[in-house]
């Protein structure tokens, strides 16, 4: 028999997509760039988004933006949303500003090519996006500039982590701060070395948790993603963990992380050696990680790019503490129905018998593992979880594992008036149907997945 799946790290976390509506109104953010982000599912009405503006693997002339309500199946929200007046647009960093507009930082010139500044545009709604202006970055000798990353700490100063090169070794790059000494970022305090990550590190990725900044460079010698920490934005900084130390591979770039609804931390990263863009979790503050897993959809199109969350409205609704029954949204006779401990997907209309609809018929809870989640209940009183990745019922034994196989976050379906449930403690394994029974799957990236896992909540049968 398979044996149950453990609790993350080290398994593959995936998540599908629940497309979002581009015109969602904001409600909140992940106060600075990831330094305190939110770690809770978003409230009945609301739904996480996640977007980003890579370039292109055929073209970095221009930019799409992409957006996703789960961190994995990225929809294109804009194609070529953003071509800069003049150079290139690589490496873009996205960030959502205290003034409600989207700026976007990047690399202005072809790799091969000396570039001594970074690109600055923003947009209100993140599909139409106006230039601002190339800033030289001053430094003595100035060769390279490349990679500017967002970070705004947790007193509020804006941040961007640039990684420096000059003339007398263009390769060797070294990652510098600017800080922005305007609420405008039109004026930048002049770059400061981060102590001890040391030459020939680029791409550096920071977040901070609690008073620690842990800072994810790339060596570029080794080609390994590194790990660092330091109790100052500046340093001294601490390299804690080299070689391939995650399990993510060699030629491996562009770092990017961000806090996933039930807490635990994904990072992305170029895999640029074999044209795939990977991302991979962590729930133990990156001790260790899940297997690197490509993201369906943009994996091979994407190249280096950051992501902003944010909370909007728009999202899906359930109410707890009711009895509902579900029905699936692309089988609209075929309901939920508990058989013999399992979930199935049947036939149950107004001729099944009493039984039938009783079995079809569930209270909706909140989550054991995280009330911001859901748990469901059967008239005997057990509990929908995941085991061996089929969904079944069982007595809630009161153990942390029983209660995280027993809650899901609700994700917008497929369909209208449709959700979908996600695995609490298998970031992007979903409830779906096959062949008529509920099983927890990870998504293909397909249309027929996101209809096999969407339901539509309706009045309890019993």
């Amino acid at each position: 028999m398979t044996p149950h799946p453990a609790t993350p790290p080290r398994r593959t976390l995936l998540r599908a997509l629940a497309a979002l509506p581009a015109s969602a109104a904001l409600l909140g953010e992940a106060p600075g760039l990831l330094g305190s982000s939110l770690a809770a599912a978003p409230p009945n009405g609301s739904a996480t988004r996640y977007t980003i503006v890579p370039f292109l693997n055929s073209d970095d002339g221009t930019v799409n933006v992409y957006q996703s309500d789960d961190a994995t199946d990225f929809r294109l929200l804009r194609s070529s949303a953003y071509t800069p007046p003049a150079g290139r647009i690589r490496d873009a960093s996205i960030l959502r500003h205290t003034d409600g507009y989207y700026y976007v930082t990047y690399t202005t010139h072809t790799w091969q090519d000396p570039s001594t500044t970074i690109g600055f545009a923003r947009s209100s709604d993140r599909v139409t996006w106006t230039f601002l202006y190339d800033y030289t970055v001053p430094l003595t000798n100035l060769s390279r500039a490349w990679a500017p990353e967002w970070f705004v700490d947790s007193d509020g100063s804006v941040n961007v982590i640039v990684s420096c090169s000059t003339t007398d070794d263009e390769w060797i790059f070294t990652p510098y701060r600017l800080r922005a000494t305007n609420s405008a970022l039109t004026a930048w305090a002049p770059p400061v070395a981060l102590s001890g990550v040391g030459a020939n590190h680029i791409d550096t990725f920071i977040v901070k948790i609690g008073s620690t900044y842990h800072a994810f460079p790339k060596n570029e010698t080794t080609k390994y993603i590194e790990y660092a920490t330091a109790s100052n934005l500046s340093g001294p900084y601490t390299i804690r963990r080299t070689g391939d130390w995650a399990g993510w591979g060699s030629y491996r770039e562009g770092p990017a992380l961000v806090q996933l609804d039930n807490g635990g931390w994904r990072i992305f990263f170029d895999g640029y050696g074999d044209g795939n863009y990977y991302y991979s979790d962590s729930h133990d503050t990156f001790a260790t990680w899940s297997a690197p897993a490509a993201l369906p959809g943009i994996s091979g199109t994407a190249r280096h790019f950051t992501v902003v969350k944010e909370t909007v409205s728009g999202g899906p609704s359930l109410a707890r503490g009711g009895t509902r029954s579900f029905r699936s949204a692309n089988y609209p006779t075929r309901y939920w129905q508990q058989r013999s401990a399992l979930l199935d997907l049947p036939v149950v209309s107004g001729s099944s018998t009493t039984a039938e609809k009783q079995a079809a018929t569930f209270t909706v809870v909140a989550g054991l593992a995280d009330a911001s989640g859901y748990s469901f209940r059967d008239a005997a009183g057990g509990y929908l979880r995941h085991w061996d990745f089929r969904a079944r019922f069982d007595p809630n034994d009161g153990t942390s594992a029983f209660a995280k196989d027993a809650t899901f976050f609700l994700r917008a379906g497929a369909a209208s008036g449709a959700v979908r449930f996600e695995s609490y403690n298998y970031p992007g394994y979903y409830l779906r149907h096959y062949a008529y029974q509920l099983r927890v799957e990870r998504p293909d990236g397909t249309d027929l997945f996101r209809q096999d896992s969407s339901f539509v909540p309706v009045t309890a049968w019993a």
